[in-house]
C-alpha cells in the first residue's frame, strides 16, 4: 500500500509550482518534484540523500547542528511545522521558508513527510544592492516573524532604535503580503500639525480652504488596497491620535471640507523608536490607540545585536553608495568596522562607508579612509555594576539626567515602580526622561563614607553610609548635596576633598 501511495503522491506533487520533496522518518529524500530539481538540485542526484546534507551540507540532522528541524517538530506534533532556514542552492546560500507536512497511512501512522520550500525574495544572505540583508540569528528571528505576519491583515508595530531599517522591514512585510501588487504609502508622523495631518492623510475637497483650487487625494486613499506605513507614530500629538484612532476603529474617513464618510482599505504598519508603553503610563500616548496598533509588535535588532552581519552590510552599502562600481573594502577595514560601535546603527554605518568612498582614490577602501573623518558619538551606556557613577563634579541638571538614566537602566522598564521610588508622578518622570542622555566617560563612583565629615550627619553609621543609590529618590539625592552645601557654606570646603576621593552612593 505504501508504494502505490508514494507513486500517487509524487505524481500529484510534480504538477505543483513550488519546490517539494518527499522524505521518510530517517530524513532520507525518496522523491522530488520537477520544481525542486530545477531550483535546488544543481544538476546533482537528489533521491536517496538526506535532506540536511542537500540543504545544509551537514553530516547530522538540523536539530543536532544547532538549527530547528521541521521534520522532527512535525513528527512530534503530528501536524505541519514552519521554519526559516539558510539553504545551499545553485545560486549560493538563500533564506528559504520551509513547511513540513506529515503524511499518514490508513492506521494513522506517519509514513512520509512532504517538505515545501519557498525562497524568501524580501531578504538576502549575500551582499545585495537593495532590500534587507543579513544572516545573523537576530536578523533571521526578525525575518521569520515578518513572514509569519505578512500573510495576515494584522496591524504591525515596528519597535527599535533609530537607524535600524524599520521602513525596509515595513516594505518587506508589504511585499510578502497578498497586497504586494498595490501601493505602499509611507507617512512621516514627526512634526505633523493638525491641519497638515488631516489634509495629507485624508485629502481635501475643492474650496475647502483658501488656495484649495482642486480636490486633493489623501494618503489613506492613495494606499487603498495596499499598505499604509506610519513612521515615528510616537511623535503624534494627542489631538491627532484621536483622529487616527477614529480612522482605525471605524475604517472610514472624511476629506477636509467634505460631507461624505469614505471607506478606507489598507493594511497598517507603524513604527517608532519611542517607548510607547512608558508614554501610555505617562498619558502622552492614548492607551486605546496603543492597543489598536500593537496587534503584532516586532523588534528590529540594533547593529550591536547583529554584529556578525556588519561585513555583509558593509559590502552591500558600498555597492549602493559608491559611484565607482567594483571597489572593495580591505580585510583590515572590515575588521575595523566590525569592532566599532554604532550609536546610529545602519544609518551611521552607511554614512561612514559613503564618506570613505569620497576620500579613497584607489580600488580598495582601507582603514585610514574610514577613520580620517570619523565622528563616532559616545554610547549612552550607564554603569552596569549596580553603582551610580560619575568621574567629575557636574552641575545639578547634568547630575539629575545622569542619575535618571542610571535608574531607568535598572528599572527593567517598570517606570511606574521607578516613579514611586523617586517620589514623582509618572508624567513628571516621563517628561524628565525625554531629554535624558549620558555622556561617555561620566562614570564616577561616589562613596559617601569618603565625605562623611562634610556630607553626612554625625549620627550616620558606616553601614548607612554605604547605602545603595537605588534606595535614594531624586529629591533625596539633591537633598544630600544641599545638606553638604549648608554645612560647607562655600565651594572651597568641598574643593580639596572631591578630586582626592570619588564618591559612591
Amino acid at each position: 500500500m505504501v508504494a502505490p501511495l508514494l507513486g500517487e503522491l509524487v505524481s500529484f506533487l510534480d504538477g505543483m509550482p513550488e519546490p517539494r520533496i518527499v522524505m521518510d522518518a530517517d530524513y532520507r529524500i525518496v522523491a522530488a518534484n520537477t520544481a525542486y530539481v530545477r531550483d535546488f538540485g544543481g544538476g546533482q542526484p537528489i533521491r536517496g540523500r538526506t535532506c540536511y546534507e542537500v540543504s545544509h551540507h551537514f553530516d547530522v540532522p538540523c536539530d543536532q547542528a544547532g538549527e530547528s528541524c521541521p521534520l522532527k517538530q512535525s513528527l512530534e506534533a503530528g501536524e505541519p511545522q514552519r521554519v526559516l532556514h539558510l539553504h545551499h542552492t545553485p545560486r549560493g546560500e538563500e533564506h528559504v521558508a520551509v513547511e513540513t507536512t506529515p503524511i499518514f497511512d490508513e492506521a494513522g501512522q506517519v509514513i512520509y513527510f512532504v517538505e515545501t520550500m519557498r525562497v524568501v525574495r524580501q531578504a538576502s544572505s549575500r551582499p545585495a544592492a537593495q532590500g534587507l540583508v543579513g544572516r545573523s540569528p537576530a536578523f533571521v528571528g526578525m525575518l521569520q516573524k515578518v513572514l509569519r505576519v505578512a500573510d495576515s491583515a494584522a496591524a504591525v508595530l515596528l519597535l527599535g532604535e533609530t537607524g535600524t531599517g524599520k521602513e525596509l522591514v515595513a516594505r518587506a512585510i508589504h511585499e510578502a503580503s497578498p497586497r504586494n501588487g498595490e501601493p505602499f504609502v509611507a507617512v512621516d508622523c514627526a512634526g505633523m500639525t493638525e491641519s497638515l495631518f488631516e489634509s495629507e492623510l485624508f485629502g481635501y475637497e475643492k474650496g475647502a480652504f483658501t488656495g484649495a483650487k482642486f480636490r486633493k487625494l489623501g494618503l489613506v486613499e492613495a494606499a487603498s488596497g495596499g499598505t499604509l506605513f506610519l513612521d515615528e507614530i510616537g511623535e503624534l500629538p494627542l489631538v491627532l491620535q484621536v483622529k487616527l484612532l477614529r480612522l482605525l476603529e471605524t475604517g472610514t474617513y472624511r476629506r477636509v471640507g467634505g460631507l461624505d464618510w469614505l471607506p478606507a482599505d489598507f493594511r497598517l504598519v507603524a513604527a517608532t523608536h519611542r517607548d510607547l508603553r512608558a508614554m501610555v503610563q505617562a498619558e502622552t500616548f492614548r492607551r486605546d490607540l496603543y492597543y489598536r496598533i500593537n496587534t503584532f509588535p516586532l523588534h528590529t535588532p540594533a547593529l550591536h545585536e547583529r554584529a556578525e552581519d556588519i561585513p555583509l552590510l558593509a559590502a552591500s552599502l558600498l555597492e549602493r553608495v559608491d559611484r565607482r562600481p567594483g571597489r572593495r573594502l580591505t580585510s583590515e577595514a572590515l575588521a575595523w568596522l566590525t569592532t566599532r560601535r554604532y550609536a546610529g546603527n545602519i544609518r551611521e554605518l552607511r554614512n561612514l562607508i559613503e564618506r570613505a568612498t569620497l576620500l579613497a582614490d584607489g580600488e580598495m577602501i582601507d582603514v585610514p579612509h574610514l577613520t580620517e573623518m570619523d565622528d563616532e558619538l559616545p554610547f549612552n551606556r550607564p554603569p552596569t555594576d549596580g553603582v551610580f557613577q560619575l568621574n567629575a563634579v557636574v552641575d545639578l541638571a547634568t547630575l539629575e539626567k545622569t542619575y535618571l538614566a542610571w535608574a531607568r537602566a535598572g528599572s527593567d522598564g517598570n517606570l511606574e515602580c521607578l516613579a514611586r521610588q523617586l517620589g514623582v508622578s509618572q508624567r513628571t518622570l516621563y517628561r524628565k526622561l525625554q531629554g535624558v542622555t549620558v555622556e561617555s566617560g561620566q562614570s564616577c563612583r561616589f562613596t559617601l563614607m569618603n565625605l562623611e565629615p562634610c556630607l553626612m550627619p554625625s549620627s550616620t553609621t558606616a553601614s548607612s553610609a554605604s547605602t545603595s543609590a537605588s534606595a535614594l529618590s531624586s529629591s533625596g539625592l539633591l537633598s544630600l548635596i544641599a545638606n553638604s552645601n549648608s554645612r560647607a557654606r562655600s565651594a572651597s570646603f568641598l574643593a580639596p576633598m572631591l578630586p582626592q576621593s570619588p564618591l559612591r552612593l
